[in-house]
């Protein structure tokens, strides 16, 4: 996919610049400082995707990289935290234009470590494990040693099969990282009201077998079983039929596509690749003739945003039962 796309190697030239720029030594601390940093419940230790630490007071200096933690920040008011961004898959809500327009974007995919460095952060917000490509320069542990703390969207790592309340813990813990966890309640309040009212009106409903395509000719890359993609299809009234698919995204055999018999398919919309495109090479596929959802020509479409863990989500649960099932959501 092309986000996962690497970026240059950086220099290293700019090492103790960033040392000396991003590392502020604990004596000299104003006292004011550290009275309010403990107010507001500093300092606080998290583990984040095996990395521990400990933040003395909230980043100031951040830079994210990728579309959906950049859309976390905006959404919790952290506008002003961020030195810069990277990588979208495409537009960001509009809700959230005006605040990202503000925003400096320092690559368009992901930059390289000396592009990074240059914006002098304290903290790098990753949402794929891409952001943090050891053989790009811009591995976690160098970041750390160069004084920047980092955290990674938890979709990349997480193990248990809860990808809601998942959602919900990466919201909580950025709240809690930058000091502003009421904000992050009140949004977590919110999003378990909308999925409650989704999955009322969805009640008793029975699954319809969804096939996820992403992207992919010799096989169809796909939504797994893991992941935040998985859950928005059950919870928006489909089965998904690659469910036993052990991971967040991965290659399906097109032979398998035809022997599960999916009743609809969701493509996913992002890149240089357009959604017409896509049904074409389905429609066009004579292998594929007999899948019903092929025959009954039933898609549904998804942004890529919309299907990683993100704050989109809840929306997102309920525009994809919309489309799988118009006739209940309507009613």
């Amino acid at each position: 996919m092309s986000r996962r796309t690497p970026a240059l190697i950086a220099a290293a030239v700019l090492l103790p610049l960033a040392l000396t720029a991003c590392s502020t030594p604990e004596g000299d601390e104003p006292t004011g400082n550290k009275a309010a940093a403990k107010s507001d419940g500093f300092p606080y230790t998290v583990t984040n995707c095996g990395v521990t630490t400990t933040f003395k007071a909230p980043p100031k200096r951040v830079v994210t990289m990728n579309q959906h933690v950049t859309e976390i920040m905006l959404e919790l008011g952290l506008t002003k935290s961020l030195v810069g961004t990277a990588y979208l898959d495409d537009k960001v809500l509009p809700k959230y234009a005006k605040d990202y327009a503000s925003v400096p974007v320092i690559a368009k995919e992901y930059p390289s470590y000396e592009q990074v460095l240059a914006t002098n952060p304290d903290f790098v917000y990753g949402g794929y494990a891409s952001a943090f490509a050891a053989g790009d320069g811009r591995g976690r542990e160098a970041l750390k040693k160069s004084g920047i703390e980092t955290r990674l969207n938890t979709e990349s790592c997480a193990k248990a099969d809860t990808p809601m309340e998942t959602l919900y813990e990466e919201v909580r813990e950025v709240g809690r990282t930058f000091g502003v966890t009421d904000r992050a309640e009140v949004w977590i309040k919110q999003a378990e009201a909308d999925n409650a009212a989704t999955a009322k009106k969805l009640k008793n409903l029975k699954a319809l077998p969804v096939f996820v395509y992403d992207s992919g000719d010799k096989t169809a890359f796909t939504a797994g079983g893991k992941g935040i993609g998985n859950e928005l299809i059950k919870r928006a009234g489909g089965t998904n039929v690659f469910a036993d698919l052990d991971k967040s995204f991965g290659d399906a055999s097109w032979e398998n596509v035809v022997a599960r018999k999916p009743e609809a398919i969701v493509i996913y919309d992002y890149g240089s690749t357009t959604v017409e495109q896509k049904k074409k090479r389905l429609l066009s596929d004579p292998a594929l003739a007999d899948v019903p959802a092929i025959k009954n020509k039933r898609f549904a479409v998804m942004p890529l945003s919309d299907a990683v863990l993100g704050v989109r989500v809840p929306a997102a649960v309920e525009k994809l039962a919309a489309q799988l099932h118009p006739a209940a959501t309507t009613s």
